[in-house]
C-alpha cells in the first residue's frame, strides 16, 4: 500500500519534481516512464496490497490502510501540497497512518494505542518535515509548493516547530503511562524528547538555519528509530 501511494505521489508530481534538486533525479521526473505505465503499477501494487491485508489480518486493517492511501494521493499529492500552507499537517496525517495499520492489524483495534502511535508520528512529522523545508528552501520556492518557511519565513517557521515538539515531548511518554510499552521505552522517550525539544529552542536564537535544521533532522530520524526499538522490547 505504502509503495502504490509513493508511484502515484510520483506520476502526479513529475512536474514540480524536475525542479527540485532533492527529487530531479527520480526515475517518473526524468521521463523514463510513461504515466500509464506509472498508474497501472501503482494500482497493481494497491490491489495487492488490499488483497495481502484482508486475508492475512483485518478488515479494520484494510479499511485504515485506504483511508490512509486516500488522504496521501488525494488531498495531499492532488490537492493541498500545491495549493495551501497547510499541505504539511494533511501529508503528515497520512503519514502517520502505516504505524497504526501494523497496530490495527496485530490487534485487530482502533483503541487507545492506535490513537498514541499515531498521535506520536504525527507530531514527530510536524518539525521534522518543517526542517527539511528550511535546509530544501530553494527547492521548495523554485517548485512554488506552499510550505510553511516558504509563506511565512523561517523565523516563524521555528516557533510552530518549537510548539510541535513540545507537544511530541509530552504525548511520547504515554504509551508507558497507559500501559503500552515499559520504562526502557520512557528512557528513551525522555530523552529523545527532551533533546530534541532543546534543540528545537535553540533555533529560535540561531543565525545558522541550515544548520540547525539539519541537525534537528538528522536527529528526528534518529529518535523515531531508537523509540520503534524501545517500544517493541
Amino acid at each position: 500500500m505504502i509503495a502504490c501511494g509513493c508511484v502515484i505521489n510520483n506520476c502526479i508530481d513529475q512536474d514540480i519534481d524536475k525542479l527540485m534538486a532533492r527529487t530531479k533525479r527520480r526515475v517518473s521526473a526524468q521521463g523514463l516512464l510513461s504515466n500509464a505505465n506509472m498508474i497501472l503499477y501503482g494500482i497493481a501494487l494497491g490491489v495487492l496490497g488490499v488483497i495481502f491485508l484482508y486475508f492475512f489480518t483485518n478488515r479494520l486493517t484494510v479499511i485504515v490502510a485506504l483511508v490512509g492511501l486516500f488522504v496521501y494521493i488525494v488531498l495531499y499529492s492532488l490537492w493541498l501540497k500545491r495549493t495551501s500552507i497547510h499541505g504539511t499537517f494533511i501529508g503528515a496525517i497520512s503519514g502517520a497512518v502505516p504505524p497504526v495499520v501494523g497496530y490495527c492489524a496485530t490487534t485487530n483495534r482502533f483503541d487507545a494505542g492506535a490513537m498514541i502511535l499515531f498521535a506520536i508520528l504525527f507530531l514527530w512529522q510536524m518539525p521534522h518535515s518543517y526542517a527539511i523545508a528550511i535546509f530544501r528552501l530553494k527547492d521548495y520556492k523554485a517548485a512554488n509548493i506552499p510550505v510553511l518557511p516558504v509563506i511565512k519565513g523561517i523565523e516563524h517557521t521555528k516557533v510552530i516547530m518549537c510548539i510541535y515538539t513540545v507537544l511530541f515531548a509530552i504525548v511520547v511518554l504515554l504509551p508507558t503511562i497507559f500501559g503500552y510499552a515499559g520504562y526502557i521505552y520512557l528512557s528513551v522517550a525522555c530523552v529523545f524528547g527532551l533533546s530534541w525539544l532543546v534543540l528545537a529552542i535553540k533555533g529560535l536564537g540561531s543565525d545558522s538555519n541550515i544548520t540547525w535544521s539539519r541537525k534537528m533532522f538528522v536527529l528526528s530520524i534518529l529518535g523515531i528509530m531508537l523509540l520503534s526499538v524501545a517500544m517493541s522490547v
